[in-house]
C-alpha cells in the first residue's frame, strides 16, 4: 500500500528555525520563509548526517568504587499487537489526540488518554514477566512520494514488508469500553514499600521480602475492590482499619526478616496506614497522585484537540504519514549508578525523556538520541544518521534517574525526577533509582537513509525534527518485580525476564 508525504507542510516557527542544532561538531540551521512555510517539502536533507563523519561525543562518568554495575532487562516485545494511538496520559491526561502524533506502545495493554493508576493496574501486559509498566515513544515512518509510479510487483513487495513492519490495526472498541469503565481513579491510597527498603537487602532475606511484598499488593487490591461495595459511613471500620492491621502484620514480618540476618531493620511501620479519597477527590499523597488538568508538560496543547484526531485505517495523522517501521529490536534495560547503590522506584512513577516540542521550547530538555549499531558508545546525534553498510539506525533513550524521594509526578512532569550531573551524581535531596535505557533498532534501507525519507512522528509544527525525539515511562511493576530489579542492579548481576 502506498503512503504519501503531505505537501506544503509547515516547518519550524521563525524563532525555532533560527536555532542552530549542533551534534558532533556539525551545525545545521533550519531556514523558513517569512510566513513560516517551508522552503522545501519535508525536513531539511541536511538533518540527515553520515555518522562516519561525526566525531565521537559520548562521555561516560567514571565509575566510583561502589558503583552498581548490574542490569535488569525486560522483554515486552516489539508492539507485535499493533497498539498505537496519538494520546499521552502523562502529559495530556484525558485528551484524545493530545500528542497529535502516533505512539508505539509495549507493556501495558490499556494505555490511552484515559489511563490512570487504577486502569493501568487492572490491565494486561505484553511483558513476559508480568511487568504492567507503560513504555511508549513516537513511531518512525518511511515516506515515499514516488509510490504511485511504482509497478505492481513493487507494490506487492512493499505490502509484504509492511505486513511485517506494521500489522493492521485491530479493533480495540472492547478495550476502549473497558478503559471507560476503569476511568474512575483508585480511591484507596497506600504508601509504597519497595522504595522504603534499604539499598542492601540481605540475600538470605530476599525470598521472604519478595513474598511479603506480594502479600501487600494482594491485601491492597482486595481492599480496593471491596471499597466499591461499602457505604461511606462504614469505610473506616470495614476497609481502613482492617487493611492497616493486615499491612502492619506483613510489614512486621518484613522487619523481622532483616533482624534475623543480623541487619538493622528499616522502620516500615509508617507504611501500614492507608487513606481513602472521596469519589472524584484529587490525591493528596505525594507518591500516589493522579494526573490532573493542571499538570501539563511544557509546550503541550489544551483540550481543543480532543475531537480532532484525523486517524485512518493506516494509522496516518495530519502531518504524520507514511509506512510505520516496527523496531527490529526493542531493548528495555534498567541500569545502576556510577556513584553507588540505587533504591526502588515507587509504583506509578512517571518519567519523561526528551522534549516533543524542542523546536519551540528550545534545547533545554532535548536529548541527542540518534545513532547506528556499532556506534552507540561513540556517537549520539540530534540528527537522523546515515549508517554504513551492515549497520542499522538506532535510537538510545537514557531516562533521568535521580528521584526526589517523595513524588510520582510533578506539575511539569520533570521536577520530581531529574538527570544526574556529568559525574553521575544526584543533587542533594535526590536518590538514585535504576536508570531506564530504551534502545530501538530499525531496518531502514540504506537508500532511504541517503534520500532522507525516514522520519519520526511529531507535532505538526515541529515537522519531524529529529531533536524532538522523546519517550515516556510509567512504572506499574509489582513491588516484587521492582525488588528483584534493585537486587540485580545493586549486586552486579545481569538479569533478563
Amino acid at each position: 500500500m502506498a503512503f504519501h508525504r503531505r505537501k506544503s507542510t509547515i516547518w519550524l516557527t521563525a524563532a525555532a528555525a533560527a536555532m542552530a542544532l549542533v551534534a558532533g561538531g556539525a551545525t545545521v540551521v533550519a531556514i523558513s520563509s517569512s510566513d513560516g512555510t517551508a522552503l522545501a517539502d519535508g525536513p531539511d536533507k541536511s538533518l540527515f548526517v553520515d555518522i562516519t563523519k561525526v566525531k565521537a561525543n559520548v562521555k561516560k562518568p567514571k565509575p566510583e568504587n561502589d558503583a552498581t554495575t548490574g542490569t535488569f532487562t525486560v522483554d515486552c516485545g516489539r508492539n507485535e499487537n499493533g497498539h498505537f494511538n496519538p494520546d499521552n496520559f502523562i502529559a495530556q491526561p484525558g485528551v484524545r489526540n493530545g500528542a497529535e502524533h502516533l505512539h508505539d506502545y509495549v507493556g501495558n495493554l490499556s494505555t490511552n488518554a484515559d489511563s490512570n493508576n487504577k486502569s493501568l493496574q487492572a490491565a494486561g501486559t505484553t511483558c513476559k514477566n508480568g511487568d504492567k509498566s507503560a513504555y511508549f515513544w513516537p513511531v518512525v515512518r518511511i515516506v515515499d512520494e514516488e509510490a504511485e509510479e511504482a509497478g505492481a510487483g513493487e507494490e506487492a513487495e512493499a505490502g509484504e514488508e509492511q505486513q511485517e513492519q506494521a500489522p493492521p490495526k485491530k479493533d480495540d472498541k472492547a478495550q476502549q469500553d473497558k478503559d471507560k469503565a476503569d476511568k474512575a481513579e483508585a480511591r484507596l491510597e497506600c504508601p509504597d514499600v519497595a522504595s522504603r527498603l534499604p539499598e542492601n537487602v540481605p540475600n538470605a532475606a530476599q525470598a521472604e521480602i519478595d513474598r511479603e511484598l506480594g502479600n501487600l499488593e494482594k491485601v491492597t487490591d482486595e481492599a480496593e475492590k471491596r471499597l466499591e461495595q461499602v457505604k461511606a459511613q462504614d469505610v473506616n471500620n470495614i476497609i481502613v482499619g482492617p487493611t492497616r492491621e493486615k499491612r502492619a502484620a506483613i510489614l512486621n514480618r518484613m522487619m523481622l526478616a532483616f533482624s534475623r540476618q543480623g541487619q538493622q531493620a528499616p522502620d516500615l511501620n509508617p507504611a501500614a496506614a492507608c487513606t481513602v479519597k472521596e469519589a472524584g477527590q484529587a490525591s493528596k499523597a505525594g507518591n500516589g497522585a493522579e494526573n490532573n488538568d493542571d499538570a501539563q508538560a511544557e509546550g503541550t496543547e489544551d483540550k481543543k484537540n480532543q475531537n480532532n484526531a484525523e486517524e485512518n485505517a493506516n494509522n496516518e495523522l495530519e502531518g504524520n504519514e507514511g509506512e510505520i517501521q516496527r523496531p527490529a529490536v526493542v531493548d528495555l534495560q534498567f541500569r545502576g549508578s556510577p556513584t553507588g547503590k540505587v533504591v526502588a522506584m515507587p509504583k506509578f512513577l512517571r518519567v519523561l525523556y526528551g522534549d516533543a516540542k524542542a523546536g519551540q521550547n528550545g534545547p533545554k530538555n532535548a536529548k541527542a538520541s540518534w545513532t547506528c549499531t556499532g556506534f552507540e558508545d561513540k556517537v549520539l546525534m540530534d540528527k537522523y544518521p546515515i549508517c554504513p553498510q551492515n549497520s542499522k539506525v538506532k535510537r538510545v533513550h537514557d531516562f533521568p534517574s535521580c528521584w526526589d524521594g517523595k513524588n510520582i509526578d510533578s506539575a511539569n512532569h520533570r521536577d520530581h525526577i531529574v538527570f544526574p550531573d556529568q559525574n553521575g551524581k544526584c543533587k542533594n535531596g535526590f536518590k538514585a533509582v535504576p536508570q531506564l535505557r530504551i534502545s530501538l533498532t530499525y531496518n531502514i534501507p540504506q537508500n532511504v537513509q541517503k534520500e532522507g525519507r525516514y522520519l519520526v512522528d511529531s507535532f505538526p509544527e515541529e515537522e519531524h525534527n529529529p531533536i524532538t525525539d522523546h519517550d515516556d515511562f510509567a512504572n506499574v511493576m509489582s513491588q516484587q518485580i521492582m525488588n528483584r530489579l534493585v537486587n540485580c542492579v545493586n549486586t552486579g548481576k545481569k538479569c533478563r525476564e
